[in-house]
């Protein structure tokens, strides 16, 4: 079945809403007027139950088919929060508020999945129950993981769960899919290397921290280069360096690293933590310096799971005709945590020749709603046929 009629009808409408939201972008959980329009507007479609609170700030709205034989239930999950960047678009229904923009698209993500859930709850053309998420907190703020930990799978009995984001450069309303690992594993770190400062005339006399980090930061890429599979992905990225001197003729005490760590699988994630340690401790002592190493666990890698994948691809050619195998991605994704609690799938639709996702000029193709609200709608439809 390819897009359904009714969201080209709907399409002005849905369209209004998603650049109502752009408009008034709001960061991590303090997404308190997203979650009230979206509350609202569940309300207003008949959802059998709307809970906010979910997770902080999430919202949660129930859709119950016109038979329930089945007792099955299906998770729909669109991500709410914008990120803090200063939009440069200029666009007439640019962000309002200055250093925050929903540069990921995470606007028209929730746009969708409400207009989803005003056809799901008008037709109520399946058998079951539709549960529809609404995830604040997913740009770095583990949003996924808060609604879970609040009972978001027991409390309404989810059996799988299902996910989109947007994609620029792939053709508008397109689908792309992989089975297993898809987004991948995001850690950060901190490295304060602590040497010994003194005047830059007299380098004899000092252990120097910035030299010290200089040597580190290349030490760091032999995680990738000589202690991984070659064909065991990660990225091990330096991207700030601080000392503690601000003067041209001192020689700092003290510089702090910080990056982050990309991986795929478990085994690789922890192997490339260890020899973090390994290497900073080692190298600095090395120097005569010391390391201090604060490792802070971010999101897991998200895996789709074979049969909702395998799934979910044959809805997207059910919609647009072709769903391309997608490739992996070093970025992170928090639905990872939904996905380690349930089986599902996420999947990318097209977006266009739009800028790259987290850019001050990116912005989300509305021609690409039918196509996403169609492949919400008929893996209800499909998974939980009348």
């Amino acid at each position: 079945m390819p897009v359904k009629n009714r969201f080209a009808d709907l399409l002005p409408e849905i369209t209004a809403w998603r650049r109502d939201l752009h408009e008034h972008p709001e960061i991590l959980f303090d997404t308190h007027r997203t979650a009230q329009v979206v509350a609202d507007k569940l309300r207003d479609f008949g959802c059998d139950e709307v809970v906010t609170g979910i997770g902080r700030t999430g919202v949660v709205g129930v859709i119950k088919g016109k038979k329930n034989g089945s007792g099955k239930v299906i998770g729909l999950r669109a991500d709410m929060d914008a990120l803090p960047i200063h939009e440069a678009t200029g666009l007439p229904y640019a962000s309002r508020t200055p250093g925050a923009m929903h540069a990921c698209g995470h606007d028209g993500h929730t746009a969708m999945l409400l207009g989803a859930a005003k056809y799901l709850a008008e037709t109520r053309n399946f058998d079951g129950t539709v549960v529809v998420i609404f995830q604040p907190a997913e740009e770095g703020g583990g949003g996924g993981r808060e609604m879970c930990a609040d009972g978001l799978m027991d409390r309404w009995k989810i059996d799988e769960v299902y996910g989109m984001h947007n994609w620029p450069g792939r053709p508008v309303g397109s689908f792309s899919i992989r089975p297993g690992p898809f987004f991948a594993a995001t850690d950060q770190f901190e490295i304060t290397v602590e040497g010994k400062g003194g005047h830059a005339a007299k380098p004899h006399e000092t252990v120097d921290s910035i030299m010290v980090a200089a040597q580190l930061i290349g030490a760091l890429q032999t995680i990738a280069s000589r202690n991984a599979d070659p064909v065991d992905q990660v990225v091990v990225s330096v991207t700030s360096i601080e000392s503690s001197s601000k003067a041209f003729n001192v020689i700092a005490q003290r510089t702090m690293l910080k990056g982050t760590i990309r991986t795929m699988t478990k085994g690789m994630r922890a192997l490339a933590e260890q020899r973090l340690h390994d290497i900073a401790m080692g190298l600095c002592a090395t120097f005569g310096a010391k390391a201090q190493i604060n490792f802070i666990p971010g999101y897991p890698s998200m895996v789709n799971h074979d049969d909702q994948t395998a799934f979910a691809a044959e809805v997207a050619r059910s919609v647009s005709g072709a769903c391309d195998d997608a490739p992996i991605i070093m970025g992170g994704e928090d639905f990872a945590y939904m996905l380690e609690e349930r089986p599902g799938a996420y999947i990318l639709v097209g977006n266009g020749d739009t800028a790259m996702v987290h850019h001050p000029e990116y912005n989300f193709n509305d021609e690409a709603i039918p196509a996403g609200c169609s492949w919400w709608a008929e893996i209800v439809e499909q998974r939980l046929p009348a």
